[in-house]
């Protein structure tokens, strides 16, 4: 069996913790449950693109900032 790297591939934590927010906050705002977004600030599993993009504007972030460029990651 091949194990393949997580990758990463959004950049949610460091762009929450950029605007001094938390995972907790940005749950509550979008109904969601605090595991839920754990695992989007991991990399463990992904949201959607509608819910890149709510968490865009709640983030005042242009969303491509919220993904990772592969050429250049944190």
């Amino acid at each position: 069996m091949i194990k393949i790297e997580r990758q990463k591939l959004n950049r949610i934590k460091a762009v929450l913790a950029e605007t001094g927010r938390t995972g907790k906050w940005l749950a509550e705002q979008l109904g969601k449950d605090p595991v839920t977004v754990s695992k989007w600030c991991t990399n463990t599993s992904q949201p959607d693109l509608y819910t890149l993009q709510n968490i865009s504007c709640l983030l005042k972030v242009d969303v491509r900032t919220l993904i990772t460029n592969n050429n250049n990651q944190d």
